[in-house]
């Protein structure tokens, strides 16, 4: 035990602060080293250096008389520990430098994203906070996000901007509440003027993490600091997601990118190209965009495979190059799908089982992804409605029918809805 140990001991068996006072300043503190002269610890800020110092140097320094330690000098510095990382300001050379405006291909399928993207950046805070952009995995989300960044930190490099992933967000939060550093966790996080967060689904059904981030979004939203969000589906359909969440980020601007079109494919490849200073020919850009449809990652694996085919056999890239580059992909036969790769991929995008598709559990979180991968099934299937229903668990196909015209009527009345169907199924085929 250090002598930092026994003087927490102390002050806690004394009673000589509250408890409520003895977790909040006490506890977040570290030893550092003790030389009988000198005792020095770690505090989580500069503030709470300040207060501590202000307030309990005295009674630290009567506990160290206790203990038989007289004309002992206190020593706070400030310095990470405990596992939970500093929070920094985010320098334009920590984002991705292909993520900006400049290289982002605007198309029909993203053009009011990049629109909402572009305002924020020009006046954040005042155009519309918080800004939700969502979207399938790889069609430019974080691309946009990043972008905002780069803007940002041009115009001001010493803005206190934070990108942050959610599954991060979550792993500061565990680490947080494991190391009892709860509180200089949110006051690293509230002292910033930009927060922009990527991929919010991960907070599904995580209690806490989601407990956090909606007081911290409050804080950051009432004192007039710009909120940047992205997710896979819009803010009503996530689900494990708590409504009160759901409406905040609702107030302000969601706005969908889909699947690019063969045209906004070719753009992309001509740009991956340019960057690179290789020729591209024409015939090449439209035969690699009619084959790769799905998303924009896909999409760049297969003009960098064509690269390094081209390279390897010393040529230049031409229709032949491109056509034995992609010779496996344009071999194999035509994707079959089933009931169950439908299944498969609707649980992993609401983020729910398999099994609970199957089973009675008529809760909101599973009957829509039930309906959904009942309609999908439908469409991209040769299944009957009878075997669907016995696909599902069983399920009457009187069942099935009353999803499908489920779907069919949201698809109708709701815009968000029947984007996020398009998507889904522009993934699949």
């Amino acid at each position: 035990m250090t002598v930092w140990d026994r003087v927490l001991d102390l002050v806690e068996k004394e009673g000589r602060v509250s408890s409520h006072s003895f977790v909040t300043w006490f506890r977040p503190t570290a030893f550092r080293s003790f030389d009988g002269s000198a005792l020095s610890i770690s505090v989580p800020s500069a503030p709470f250096r300040d207060w501590f110092m202000k307030n309990y140097s005295s009674l630290v320094s009567e506990m160290l008389t206790n203990l038989g330690h007289t004309g002992v000098r206190l020593l706070c510095d400030v310095e990470t520990f405990g596992g939970v990382e500093s929070l920094p300001i985010i320098e334009a050379s920590a984002l991705n430098p292909k993520y900006t405006f400049e290289t982002f291909v605007v198309g029909a399928s993203n053009q009011m994203a990049h629109a909402a993207a572009k305002a924020v950046a020009e006046v954040p805070s005042k155009s519309y906070n918080p800004l939700f952009i969502y979207g399938g995995v790889g069609l430019g989300k974080t691309h946009l996000l990043q972008a905002i960044g780069h803007y940002l930190l041009k115009r001001n490099p010493k803005l206190a901007l934070t990108y942050v992933s959610s599954e991060h967000f979550v792993n500061e939060v565990v680490s947080a509440i494991r190391y009892e550093r709860i509180l200089p966790f949110r006051q690293r996080y509230r002292a910033i003027d930009v927060l922009i967060i990527d991929d919010i689904q991960f907070l599904s059904n995580k209690e806490r993490s989601q407990e956090e981030f909606f007081h911290l979004f409050n804080t950051l939203y009432e004192a007039g600091k710009q909120v940047v969000i992205s997710a896979d589906v819009p803010p009503k359909m996530l689900t494990g997601v708590h409504e009160r969440m759901q409406s905040r980020f609702s107030s302000g601007m969601s706005a969908d990118v889909g699947p690019p079109d063969i045209e906004t494919r070719v753009v992309i490849l001509q740009k991956l190209a340019a960057a690179e200073d290789i020729s591209l020919p024409d015939n090449v850009g439209l035969f690699v965009a009619s084959k790769v449809r799905s998303n924009i990652r896909e999409l760049e694996g297969a003009f960098n495979r064509i690269v390094a085919h081209a390279s390897l056999r010393g040529v230049d890239i031409d229709i032949d190059v491109a056509q034995a580059a992609m010779k496996d992909l344009m071999d194999a036969p035509e994707r079959r799908l089933s009931i169950e790769t439908v299944q498969k991929f609707v649980a992993d995008h609401y983020k729910v089982k398999i099994s609970d598709l199957k089973a009675r559990n008529n809760s909101r979180s599973v009957t829509i992804p039930r309906q959904v991968a009942m309609y999908l099934s439908k469409h991209l299937t040769t299944s009957s409605l009878p075997e669907i229903g016995r696909g599902f668990g069983g399920k009457h196909h009187s069942t099935v029918i009353h999803s499908i015209r489920k779907v069919e009527m949201d698809r109708k009345t709701d815009s968000d809805f029947d984007r996020l169907l398009n998507s889904l199924i522009a993934s699949l085929k």
